[in-house]
C-alpha cells in the first residue's frame, strides 16, 4: 500500500468526483481509479460505491478513510519532526479562522513566521463547523475560532482574547459625542451589520435582545470587509468587535463608542485536535500564542481609539 494511494483516496472524498479528485492530485482520472482498485485489492475489501458517477464510501470505505487521514497525518508530523532536527521548522501550518477572527490573525501569524522563517501558513476561513471537521479529519493544524462551540469539546484550547463590542458611527450623528451608547438606542440607528448566518451577528442580536432591541439593519453582509466598505460616507453606523480595529481601524468621519452591557463577549482562540499524532506546527504555533500578547494589543488599541476621541 502506497501513501500516494491514500492520497488519493481523501481527495475523492472531499471532492466527491473523480475527476475533480484527479486533477487536484495532478494525475489523470484513469490514474487515480487504477490506484483506488488497486488499493482495494491489496486491502480485499470494496472502497468505493460505484455507479454512472461517484456515490460515495461502502462502510469498508468509511474505515479506510479514517485510517488515511490518520497515517497521512503520522507521516506529516514525522517529517515536520526531522526538519526540526535538520535547522529549523519547515512545512506549511494550514490554519482555520472563522472570518470574524481573521482581521487579529497577523497578531499571531507574523511573530509564527520571525520564529520559523523555512515554514508558510495556509489561511482559510471557515465556519465552525467546518472547522470541526478539518481538525477531527487531520486537513487542519490548528484553528482560530469561539472558545464556546461545543462541536470542539474535543479540542485543546488557549485563550487569546474577550471580544469588546463597540458602536462605530458617523462624527455628527446623535451618538458620536456620548460617554456610552446602549444597545437600544444603536437599534435605532441606519445601521448595516453582518447577516443572521455569520456567528458574531448571532451574538450582537442576542445583546441587542437583552437590552429590549432588535436590530433591522439596512444593508447585511457576510464579511467585515464587506460591512465596512459600506461606512465611508457618513450615513451608516455599525456595531463591530474591537479586535477589526486592528485591521480595518477606523472609517474616515466616524467615531467609536463604547456599549454599555456585559464586560465583553465571547472567547476567541486556538484550538487543536487532542489526537495523536500531534502537529509540530501546531504546537509552534501554541508557544507562539502564548507568547504573542493578543490580548493585550488589542485591548490597548481599543483605548487608543477611544482616547481619540477626548
Amino acid at each position: 500500500m502506497l501513501l500516494r494511494q491514500l492520497e488519493y483516496l481523501v481527495a475523492l472524498a472531499r471532492e466527491r468526483h473523480f475527476a475533480r479528485a484527479a486533477a487536484a492530485c495532478f494525475v489523470t482520472q484513469p490514474s487515480l481509479s487504477a490506484a483506488i482498485r488497486r488499493l482495494e485489492h491489496e486491502l480485499d475489501v470494496p472502497i468505493v460505491r460505484r455507479g454512472r458517477k461517484y456515490e460515495g464510501l461502502t462502510p469498508e470505505g468509511e474505515v479506510v478513510l479514517a485510517w488515511a487521514h490518520r497515517i497521512l497525518a503520522e507521516r506529516d508530523a514525522l517529517r515536520q519532526e526531522l526538519s526540526t532536527l535538520r535547522g529549523g521548522l519547515t512545512g506549511t501550518l494550514r490554519l482555520g479562522i472563522v472570518p470574524t477572527a481573521l482581521p487579529a490573525a497577523s497578531l499571531l501569524t507574523t511573530p509564527f513566521c520571525e520564529w520559523h522563517p523555512r515554514a508558510r501558513v495556509s489561511l482559510e476561513s471557515l465556519s465552525s463547523a467546518e472547522i470541526s471537521h478539518g481538525l477531527a479529519e487531520f486537513e487542519l493544524d490548528a484553528a482560530m475560532t469561539y472558545l464556546d462551540d461545543d462541536e470542539l469539546r474535543h479540542a485543546r484550547r488557549f485563550p487569546l482574547y474577550e471580544e469588546h463590542y463597540v458602536l462605530l458611527t458617523p462624527v455628527d450623528g446623535p451618538l458620536a459625542t456620548a460617554p456610552t451608547a446602549r444597545w437600544a438606542h444603536a437599534a435605532a440607528l441606519p445601521l448595516c451589520l453582518l447577516s443572521p448566518r455569520m456567528r458574531n451577528r448571532r451574538i450582537m442580536d442576542e445583546c441587542f435582545a437583552a437590552d429590549g432591541a432588535t436590530a433591522a439593519p439596512a444593508i447585511e453582509s457576510d464579511s467585515v470587509a464587506g460591512l465596512y466598505a459600506q461606512l465611508p460616507g457618513g450615513r451608516w453606523s455599525s456595531v463591530i468587535s474591537h479586535a477589526w480595529l486592528h485591521m480595518f481601524g477606523v472609517p474616515d468621519g466616524m467615531r467609536v463608542v463604547p456599549l454599555e452591557g456585559p464586560a465583553h463577549g465571547p472567547r476567541v482562540g486556538i484550538v487543536v485536535a487532542r489526537e495523536e499524532p500531534q502537529s509540530v506546527l501546531a504546537e509552534a504555533l501554541l508557544k507562539v500564542a502564548r507568547e504573542a500578547g493578543v490580548r493585550d494589543a488589542l485591548d490597548a488599541l481599543l483605548k487608543e481609539h477611544l482616547g481619540e476621541r477626548s
